[in-house]
């Protein structure tokens, strides 16, 4: 490998931390949309993206950490030939997704429980979504958009 092919691979992937506070939303938003452009997403692609983050770190600082300034949020983006990783990680409450149930769709609003959607449409807007917890590494939630294959 030269150093072409190492600055290209290094120049591909960043991990930063930001403050678990609702204020860091704004500059996360910036961090993952510098990389879904990066990734040659569209615009409704990069905003999905951007949305899925917006949602987990918004149920990072609110139910993992119960609050602002109870932790940080270590956030790393990938791009790669296939789209874009954007991993997550925090040293919140442990989080199982199995133990949230699917939100009924079906209901009416005046039926419908005040949130319980946001892990809906992380999966929904993106391609991949896996969660894990590990006593040492914490919460760990990588999300994967894929681009589309040009014909």
């Amino acid at each position: 490998m030269d150093d072409s092919d190492e600055k290209k691979k290094s120049d591909t992937i960043q991990t930063v931390v930001f403050p678990g506070r609702f204020e860091s939303l704004e500059e996360i938003g910036e961090f993952i949309a510098r990389f879904a452009q990066e990734a040659g997403f569209d615009p409704n692609d990069a905003y999905a993206v951007q949305l899925a983050v917006d949602e987990a770190c918004t149920n990072i600082i609110q139910y993992a950490y119960g609050g602002e300034d109870r932790g940080d949020i270590v956030c790393t983006c990938e791009v790669s030939d296939e789209g874009l990783e954007v991993e997550l990680r925090d040293k919140g409450a442990p989080f199982d997704p199995d133990k949230v149930p699917s939100p009924n769709l079906d209901a009416s609003l005046e039926e419908r429980k005040v949130g319980g959607l946001g892990l809906y449409f992380m999966r929904r807007l993106m391609d991949n979504v896996c969660f894990d917890f590990t006593s040492d590494e914490g919460n760990v939630l990588t999300m994967v958009k894929r681009k589309e294959k040009e014909p």
